[in-house]
């Protein structure tokens, strides 16, 4: 049936009109599309859906802007995906919203009594009281206060407050169980437990107060105890991951891994993802690396769109050594989304370790350009610029990365020993003065600022640093740090006995090792030292460290070639692949003109990796010494695509391009670049003078060869400076500093050159 062109416009004109029903039926108000979108959000974080939990609940705050509640759920699922900066901003936007919104002016108070600044913690204590104000017995507003204030020092109110929350609800978990911790400091551990006892007779069908219980018991060492309290909580609830998690790392740590491992396995298959991995970490704990690997791809197969999860597997295969499926899993998620700042940050780490700094640097910009705040970006991206050479850069970084987490403790120690390193000790002791008070107390940071004192002869402040790490752990790094401190003070007997405790923990502490051949130095029994460490090497026949420690220590001391041969050579055999022995070899072999055996060390080591910058690097000067031109340049040119800031590489191209290649330009600019790496060293001078020579600017090379001279004054460095002074017309001081040169060393090539330069001119 044909339709006519009116009947045609009736058809068009209903169903336009049917559609319009139909979309105005179906449009929602405002209040019900954010109710809507507040719904599915807290559904989705139910499910540990943080991610999108957090876009349905931005959208619900689009839908509603003045309603407080759509940010509280946003802050929750930003802790979720442990945002913390971003779980802030939403409960402030909250609160500002609804001064009276109480869930987040406590879970405000809660995430800032985390902090270690007095002003937050104050700021916190008053957030709880506003929220008392409103509800006076309010049990959260009441330990939020009570946790405040016992972290300012005020013991009395923390605990009033405290005791003021069970009087009232003595099954509250929080109260009790941060009242037992208060016990448990004041060494109180019967008042501890009596507490905790109490609470579980309050809620005896509760698995968290009897899983609060145990976790008492195994702190306080009675792990029968804890075990029965972990396995009351499995009858009450048998899906209680955190019961199991108790269980099982009880077991392991008891030594029961046989016990333990079908514990873990329950958790695979629990419905709360968290709990999933624990499997596959304690089976690659534990030695079973492709068991581990098979279940972490089974737990990705089964949730690909897991990141975390991905992370995880990815991490196993770089700790098994399976780099390419690692890299290949990035690459992937990569091509799917350019913007994965996970994948970006987690690949260029692989990067960094195979010595791909290029990669890694242009991976760090990508997660910089989508999260400039990254923290993580930038302390990986200061790792990758100390690996190449960069050190200002390196620090900048470091100091971004602690900007943006002034919590990151690495960083901080990080760039605390690069400014102690070069010269700067008082900055880096200002630096961990302004560390978190949390972390000023960690071994680690006790450890790096007696390094600092060490470094600053700080006498009473070292000693007293020293002896608070011992108190606290009788480790090697404190250890060596007593040794270090006592041979400053020629307690040599002292520092011997430190060094050699120190080696009993730590047989392979070259540290350690120092300190000890260093007190036999220090005594003057440099044989009575080779002896000792010779006996360390016997002991430990599989050690390549310590035998190429003897060998570094007697050339260093004076040792006899022979000696020194035999030393590096043994370390070699234990260990073919340990490369400081093995480059030590090349280039001795290099300095006794035993060329073959040079080349066959490198090729072996750059044929296994060929990123080694150390050994690229004498392989360039071997070929240098043996006039092969093309080749050292070729090489000295491949440790500068590697390590653009090395000094050396800068230095040697530049002198190599200045006598064979006439290409005095590029010569001054590679010399110019070293100089700025490092300002003091006078064989830079001397580049860079012999470069202006080439140029025919002569007074400054002569300048240049001056400095150089003045500092060093080799022959080469003295004939090099005649040369400059005859072609500058200043014959009379040529005459006296090429006599000087000739003093030192009539025969090599550059003496003849400089004296008929300077007969010419005479």
């Amino acid at each position: 049936m044909k339709l006519s062109t009116k009947s045609m416009r009736a058809i068009v004109m209903v169903t336009v009109v049917g559609m319009a029903a139909v979309a105005g039926c179906g449009r929602s108000s405002p209040r019900q599309t954010a109710a809507n979108y507040l719904e599915a959000g807290k559904k989705q974080y139910a499910n540990k859906d943080f991610a999108r939990a957090v876009l349905s609940f931005r959208n619900a705050a689009k839908a509603s802007p003045k309603a407080p509640e759509p940010h509280y759920q946003m802050a929750l699922a930003h802790l979720g995906l442990e945002d913390y900066g971003s779980a802030i901003r939403s409960l402030q936007k909250a609160v500002e919203l609804d001064p009276k919104h109480i869930a987040s002016q406590i879970k405000l108070a809660e995430l800032m009594t985390a902090a270690d600044r007095s002003d937050l913690l104050e700021g916190a204590r008053k957030l709880a009281g506003d929220v008392l104000t409103l509800s006076p017995d309010n049990p959260d507003a009441l330990v939020a206060m009570a946790v405040a204030e016992l972290r300012l020092g005020k013991q009395q109110d923390g605990v009033a407050h405290l005791q003021q929350v069970l009087a009232k609800v003595p099954q509250h978990l929080n109260s009790s169980v941060l009242m037992a911790r208060v016990k448990l400091a004041q060494k109180d551990s019967a008042g501890a437990e009596e507490v905790l006892l109490k609470m579980v007779r309050e809620s005896p069908k509760t698995p968290e107060a009897v899983l609060a219980l145990g976790q008492f018991y195994s702190v306080v060492g009675k792990n029968s105890d804890a075990e029965a309290q972990f396995r009351r909580a499995l009858e009450i609830d048998a899906n209680s991951g955190a019961a199991l998690v108790s269980v099982g790392a009880l077991l392991a740590r008891a030594g029961r891994i046989a016990e333990a491992e079908p514990v873990f396995k329950k958790l695979s298959v629990l419905t709360d993802k968290q709990y999933r991995p624990l499997y596959a970490v304690f089976l690659f704990e534990n030695g079973k690396r492709e068991a581990a690997i098979a279940e972490f791809e089974r737990l990705a197969k089964q949730d690909p769109k897991d990141r975390t999860l991905r992370s995880r597997l990815v991490t196993a295969y770089v700790g098994n050594n399976r780099i390419p499926d690692a890299e290949q899993i990035l690459s992937k998620a990569l091509r799917q989304h350019a913007s994965d700042t996970d994948a970006l940050e987690q690949r260029s780490q692989i990067y960094l370790v195979a010595g791909r700094y290029e990669d890694a640097r242009k991976d760090l910009r990508e997660v910089l350009r989508f999260k400039p705040e990254s923290s993580l970006a930038h302390y990986v991206m200061a790792k990758t610029n100390y690996a190449v050479g960069e050190t200002a850069a390196y620090r900048q970084e470091l100091g971004e990365a602690l900007r943006l987490d002034p919590e990151m403790l690495g960083a901080r120690l990080e760039l605390a020993e690069s400014l102690r390193s070069t010269g700067a000790a008082k900055t880096a002791l200002e630096l961990l003065d302004k560390m978190p008070e949390g972390q000023k107390n960690s071994l680690a940071a006790i450890a790096q600022r007696n390094w600092i004192l060490l470094t600053l002869a700080d006498e009473p402040n070292v000693r007293k640093g020293v002896d608070q790490g011992m108190r606290l752990a009788r480790i090697p790094e404190f250890l060596v740090q007593d040794a270090a401190y006592k041979l400053w003070v020629r307690n040599t007997a002292g520092a011997r006995a430190s060094a050699e405790e120190a080696l009993k923990q730590s047989p392979e502490d070259m540290r350690a090792m120092e300190y000890l051949a260093e007190s036999y130095v220090q005594q003057k029994q440099i044989a009575a030292g080779a002896k000792r460490i010779q006996e360390y090497a016997d002991q430990r026949p599989k050690s390549a460290a310590i035998r190429y420690y003897l060998g570094t220590w007697l050339s260093r001391n004076g040792g006899d070639a022979q000696q020194v041969r035999e030393a590096l050579s043994s370390a070699a055999q234990v260990d073919p692949r340990f490369v400081p022995a093995g480059l030590a070899l090349a280039k001795l072999d290099v300095r006794e003109e035993k060329y073959d055996s040079a080349r066959q060390i490198l090729d072996r080591f750059l044929a296994a990796n060929d990123r080694n910058v150390e050994a690229r690097l004498t392989l360039a000067m071997l070929e240098n010494k043996l006039n092969n031109i093309p080749a050292a340049i070729e090489n000295y040119r491949k440790v500068l695509s590697l390590q653009p800031t090395n000094r050396l590489a800068l230095n040697n191209l530049a002198y190599v391009l200045l006598e064979h290649g006439g290409q005095a330009d590029e010569a001054l600019r590679l010399a110019q670049q070293a100089k700025e790496l490092a300002p003091k060293e006078p064989w830079i001078d001397d580049t860079i003078g012999w470069a202006f020579y080439h140029k025919g600017l002569f007074e400054n090379a002569a300048k240049h060869l001056e400095a150089a001279v003045s500092k060093e004054g080799s022959a080469v460095q003295q004939y090099h400076l005649a040369m400059a002074y005859t072609r500058a017309g200043d014959r009379k001081r040529a005459e006296k500093v090429l006599q000087t040169a000739l003093r030192m060393d009539p025969n090599v090539p550059e003496a003849k050159t400089a004296r008929e330069l300077l007969a010419r001119a005479q």
